[in-house]
């Protein structure tokens, strides 16, 4: 970005002051050295969070400030900052979603996340652990949104927390805000997925470009009123949003389960090969 156009943006506010891009704010720094390190230590822990957001700093997308701009200071933008501003407060908040109807958006994200054991608040702290400062300006406002709706992608695509699941979900966002650091993780990611299971048959670079073109298609998750959205049935979120049903990645599941591969759980479903364990 160019310092005219650095300066445009700290000049840009909505309509209650807030500016778009606060003064204080370093640059963004394009460092690839540093996403792919980063890269290898998630192949190990892919639970590792914070490792996931460190990437996605080193690599920042050449269009980022625009997006920013064109959502935050939309009509749309300052509407959505009014009526949620807190996302986290609105998703924790399981008595309340429990009281939609059966068969909702929130009932199916109820279920996921206690499964899982996961909430809102916990994927703030997870971002929180990377240690980068906070500015009162539009752009935290988009971050946090956009970091926000991650768990709503798993819900409403039906890809899961399993190795494959999460590069579908990166490979799906995306598609709905890209970046080159859900490019590397995505596919990256799928190739090792692929190497882990060296023979099988499963589609697995078929999901993931399947993810990838759902994204494109899809209106931008983060841009649409996530308490209206949770208040509807699932099903017709998902054909409000032109999400489809992910087919090849379910074909991928149900190839590894007849090889007697545990999705869930893929190195331990292989021989204890040097060659796997290190990749």
């Amino acid at each position: 970005m160019t310092r005219s156009a650095r300066d445009a943006y700290t000049e840009m506010h909505a309509n209650d002051g807030t500016v778009l891009l606060h003064p204080d704010r370093p640059a963004a720094r394009y460092r690839p050295l540093r996403a792919v390190h980063n890269f290898q230590k998630l192949m190990k822990d892919k639970e590792d969070t914070a490792l996931v957001f460190k990437i996605f700093e080193s690599l920042p997308s050449a269009n980022f400030m625009e997006r920013v701009r064109e959502l935050a200071l939309s009509e749309r933008g300052e509407y959505l900052r009014q009526s949620e501003p807190s996302l986290p407060e609105i998703l924790d908040d399981h008595a309340a979603l429990r009281r939609t109807p059966k068969g909702s958006l929130a009932h199916a994200y109820c279920d996921f996340m206690e499964a899982e054991g996961l909430s809102a608040a916990g994927l703030v702290a997870e971002f929180d652990r990377v240690g980068r400062p906070k500015y009162p300006d539009l752009v935290e406002w988009f971050i946090n949104r956009s970091r926000d709706t991650h768990d709503l992608f798993h819900v409403l695509t039906g890809y899961g927390r399993d190795a494959l699941g999460e590069q579908c979900v990166l490979l799906f966002t995306h598609g709905q805000s890209p970046s080159q650091g859900h490019l590397l993780i995505g596919y990256a990611g799928a190739a090792n997925i692929k190497k882990m299971v060296r023979g099988s048959e499963a589609p697995v670079f078929g999901a993931v470009r399947e993810a990838h073109r759902t994204g494109k298609g899809a209106p931008q998750l983060m841009a649409q009123p996530i308490r209206q959205l949770l208040e509807r049935p699932l099903d017709d979120v998902r054909a409000a949003l032109r999400i489809p049903e992910p087919k090849a990645y379910r074909e991928c599941h149900r190839i590894w389960q007849a090889e007697g591969i545990n999705p869930y759980d893929l190195l331990a479903s292989q021989p204890a090969e040097p060659e796997l364990l290190a990749a």
